[in-house]
């Protein structure tokens, strides 16, 4: 009889499984608070910026983030989003 032989899969899976539920527990990265979105400057690619305007329903605040690139800099998209602990002071 041959002894049993895990293959690499077998012995990766626990360690991928393990990264990727602490990845999904993982809150969102400080993000940096601003009262309006005139106050953005300098948006970077990738780079997310939560503006508390008033202009989400309750319970969220708007998302910037540099989404894409073009011939005239970082271009913007914009999305409410779950706010995540207490209301920040301005």
């Amino acid at each position: 009889m041959l002894p049993f032989r895990a293959s690499p899969i077998h012995i990766l899976m626990p360690a991928i499984v393990l990264v990727l539920a602490l990845a999904a527990l993982t809150p969102r990265a400080h993000a940096q608070y601003v009262g309006r979105e005139q106050d953005i400057v300098g948006l970077r690619l990738g780079q997310r910026v939560l503006v508390d305007d008033g202009t989400c329903p309750a319970g969220e605040v708007k998302e910037v983030s540099g989404a894409k690139m073009s011939s005239t800099g970082v271009v913007a998209a914009r999305k409410c989003v779950p706010r995540l602990g207490p209301k920040k002071m301005r």
